[in-house]
Parts: structure tokens; C-alpha cells; sequence
């Protein structure tokens, strides 16, 4: 059985987030509903469905310009992090059924850790925003 560790993870997740640009972060946004496809109810990465759904939108109000309160190593993590789920071909092939989304669950659980801060306070932000309009 094929094992992803910590440090594998995270050298992934650096990897994928070093090539990130503006441009990188648009085509995720346009690569939305691909994204959220991966995201069964059930398996490795069902726990991440709410986290993934606020990483896009902060993306989103990032591009627009809505909201700037973020370190661009938080975008990159958080670009890097959606980069690698998308790709089937990764440290463990996603076509290795529950195999393959077990090493995108640990990156995405290495992102979530580098950018628990900022994601709450976008998340605060995004409430009161909400809440005013």
C-alpha cells in the first residue's frame, strides 16, 4: 500500500504553491465545479467540503478585490493545496480508488494548518459582510 508522510505532504503542497501567480488563482476559480466534483459526501475527503467551499471564496473576493487581509503565502498555500487536488497524477494516482484521494486529504490537512489563521478571520470577515448586505 503506497504512503504519503507529513513531510511528504508538505513538500507537495510547497511544490505546487511555488508556481502559483494571479493568473493560477483565476483558472482555479473557473475550475470551481471540477473541484467541488472530488468532493463526495462520503471518503477522504468529505470532512474538507466546508473548508474547500470557504478556500474558493476567498479566492474569489481575493481576485475581485473584496478582500485583501491575507498573506499571499496563504493564497499560494490555499492555490497550491486546490493545484494538487486537482491533479489526478500526484504523489498517490487518484485512479487508485480511496488510495488516491488519501495523500490529497493530508495536503489539504498541511494547507489547512499553515492557513487556519487567515481562514478564520476570512471567515469573521465574510459573516459581517454578509450580514450587511
Amino acid at each position: 500500500m503506497a504512503k504519503i508522510t507529513p513531510a511528504q505532504a508538505e513538500r507537495a503542497l510547497n511544490q505546487a504553491a511555488a508556481s502559483v501567480d494571479r493568473e493560477s488563482l483565476k483558472q482555479l476559480i473557473a475550475q470551481q465545479q471540477k473541484i467541488e466534483e472530488k468532493l463526495a459526501p462520503s471518503g477522504p475527503l468529505a470532512r474538507f467540503i466546508t473548508d474547500i467551499k470557504l478556500m474558493l471564496a476567498l479566492l474569489k473576493d481575493y481576485v475581485t478585490g473584496n478582500y485583501r487581509d491575507i498573506p499571499w503565502r496563504s493564497l499560494a498555500a490555499i492555490a497550491g493545496a486546490l493545484l494538487y487536488l486537482l491533479n489526478p497524477l500526484d504523489l498517490v494516482p487518484d485512479f487508485l480508488v480511496m488510495l488516491g484521494l488519501i495523500d490529497d486529504a493530508l495536503v489539504l490537512g498541511t494547507c489547512l494548518s499553515l492557513i487556519e489563521h487567515d481562514l478564520y478571520r476570512y471567515r469573521a470577515w465574510r459573516s459581517v459582510t454578509t450580514k450587511q448586505a
